[in-house]
């Protein structure tokens, strides 16, 4: 099978979606599947890429880690076709998302999209800001799913979520997938010894980028407070971002600035050093659909203490494998964080953690993956590259783009309007009779 991916991160960013999108392509070749991914051309790309294409971006859009692509599909066209592809796969509902649903319209190919992000959550790294910027973002992803033959949620509680908004509800629930052999070996030792951490410590540990929608200020209380009472325990932090200045001053307002670390970004191996150095993972964050870094905690064998959110809860299982706090409450996530301090409570939810993660290989991932593109082609009939004439592309390009001018139509009447339409999307040409049911 020819596989066409659409991403708007992708290396060497670090993130979700970016490690997403790799680790899948990855399972996919490695099965005998051809990948082809259209993604960004970014600062530190590498030079020798393979079956990656590039299209120009303005670089670290409004101060933020983020690329925004510029596509330009007219110089796609050639490479698609070469390629031959039998499905497209969009990683995003918008910019690089707009163009894989007109390559998929033009070629007349199916089109899945996963549902990776809440980007109501992420409106503030565009200006103007607002409760309705919120709603759009919403409507966006929303509507955006009904141009698709069946979305991919990365968790059961996502699944949900869609279709109580009136998303498309051919949905699917695949995780993104976790190298859990890799992750289960590491140098904790190692990683202890170079940030300065006795080899007897405790480490309380998080990993992630360090921004304002990761609920970090929240996080950095309730481990200080832990940190307070428990000399011995220090909290090693990977990542970067705007956010850990902040969580450098929560700590110097406990006291306990000399125990935390900052790594920075980590890669490779240096990452799952990091993992092994940890005792245990802590978590807040309410914006994950799956939250990929607790999985990759599990399979390193750490139990995770976290705040019940969306796609989390899916995977924490309070008593088995960590801690699942029903509430942001600082005090109850630093008493959990301090009980785990003793080692035989943490023996038996480190077993738990390792159990669980293995539903989460991303082997078994990406075979759940491909079922949904086998039945999404099967649903849309045979057909065949060779049969596609001049004119028919001609025709498939203005019917993608009449599509694309209805999608926007919709959702710019969402936000003039300001408010959240409920009823079922019914604004194809032709229209849809029933949920998930392509149009004639």
């Amino acid at each position: 099978m020819n596989v066409l991916m659409f991403t708007n991160t992708y290396h060497p960013i670090v993130g979700g979606v970016s490690e997403s999108v790799q680790r899948l392509k990855y399972q996919l070749c490695r099965a005998g599947h051809r990948v082809l991914v259209v993604a960004p051309r970014l600062e530190g790309q590498p030079d020798d890429e393979t079956d990656v294409v590039r299209v120009a971006a303005v670089q670290h859009f409004n101060g933020s880690d983020f690329s925004l692509p510029v596509p330009m599909p007219g110089q796609l066209y050639e490479a698609i076709e070469d390629f031959e592809p039998d499905i497209v796969h969009s990683h995003h509902p918008f910019l690089l998302g707009d163009t894989a649903a007109r390559a998929a319209e033009t070629y007349g190919l199916p089109l899945v999209f996963t549902h990776h992000t809440l980007y109501e959550h992420y409106t503030h790294y565009v200006p103007g800001d607002s409760p309705r910027m919120q709603r759009f973002a919403i409507a966006l992803a929303t509507q955006y799913s009904w141009l698709c033959d069946s979305v991919i949620a990365p968790s059961e509680s996502i699944r949900d979520l869609l279709i109580e908004r009136e998303a498309n509800s051919a949905v699917r629930v695949v995780p993104s997938g976790v190298d859990t052999a890799r992750f289960s070996l590491g140098n904790g030792e190692d990683c202890r010894r170079r940030h300065g951490i006795p080899p007897d410590a405790y480490v309380i540990g998080h990993l992630g980028r360090l921004a304002q929608e990761k609920n970090l200020s929240f996080l950095t209380e309730a481990v200080a407070l832990a940190l307070s009472r428990r000399p011995e325990a220090h909290f090693l932090i990977v990542g970067d971002g705007e956010a850990g200045g902040i969580m450098q001053d929560i700590a110097e307002q406990h006291g306990v600035a000399a125990r935390v670390h900052f790594t920075g970004r980590l890669h490779g191996d240096a990452l799952i050093d990091a993992y092994h150095a940890m005792d245990v993972f802590a978590f807040a964050s309410h914006t994950e659909t799956q939250g990929m870094v607790v999985a990759e905690a599990m399979a390193a064998g750490l139990p995770v203490v976290a705040v019940a959110a969306p796609g989390v809860v899916e995977v924490v299982e309070d008593g088995e494998n960590g801690r699942l706090l029903p509430e942001d409450d600082a005090p109850a996530m630093a008493e959990a964080l301090e009980e785990l301090a003793d080692e035989r409570a943490r023996e038996p939810l480190r077993q738990g953690a390792l159990w669980t993660a293995a539903d989460y290989d991303e082997q078994r991932c990406a075979g759940r993956c491909l079922l949904v593109y086998r039945e999404v082609i099967a649903r849309g009939g045979p057909f065949t590259h060779a049969d596609d004439g001049g004119w028919d592309r001609v025709r498939g390009r203005l019917g993608a783009e009449w599509q694309m001018l209805r999608y926007r139509g919709r959702l710019l009447r969402h936000m003039v309007q300001g408010e959240w339409d409920q009823e079922r999307p019914n604004w194809w040409p032709g229209g849809r009779d029933e949920p998930g049911v392509p149009p004639e």
